[in-house]
């Protein structure tokens, strides 16, 4: 599987009270999650996103509370993909349960730029900087996630397995 997208960049420890702040926990509809994405960061992330976007962040990105609706908010705000250094362990586990894509790359974060467009390869890990002409490379999924990840998470690939 591959995407091209354009790159929405942020710094390290980017944790999950950022992402999507406590006072909108109240909800479990990914649409209205996805309207207070990052907005205690980045205010005007929402009207800037779009389908198909990638975060590029800094190490320990989605640190904090283990609330799952992190994910579920970026995945629903249109973003493809977030390439950090690094993820908090329960931010990365919870990313592959909601079907949300992330790599681990610390060179990619380190090379690509605010507004780049970039293509992954899944299947391979190669992250082209289409921009800069940069080739990145992250650790692929192991076959299991990436069954996961094209069942849109861990409950699509269940039921999948189920029928």
């Amino acid at each position: 599987m591959k995407i091209t997208g354009r790159v929405i960049k942020y710094g390290a420890n980017v944790d999950t009270d950022v992402i999507i702040p406590a006072r909108y926990l109240n909800t479990s509809v990914k649409e209205e999650l996805a309207k207070h994405c990052m907005e205690d960061l980045d205010p005007d992330f929402v009207n800037r996103v779009k389908p198909g976007d990638i975060i590029v962040a800094g190490p320990n990105f989605g640190c904090g509370s283990s609330r799952e609706h992190a994910p579920v908010a970026i995945k629903a705000s249109g973003i493809a993909c977030v390439i950090a250094p690094s993820f908090a362990r329960i931010f990365y586990r919870n990313s592959i349960n909601t079907g949300l894509a992330i790599l681990e790359c610390e060179q990619a974060y380190e090379g690509i730029e605010d507004g780049d467009e970039i293509s992954i390869d899944f299947d391979t890990g190669v992250i082209t900087d289409l921009t800069s002409n940069l080739v990145f490379r992250a650790g692929a999924f192991p076959a299991f996630i990436s069954e996961i990840m094209k069942a849109d998470g861990l409950v699509g690939y269940t039921k999948k397995k189920l029928q």
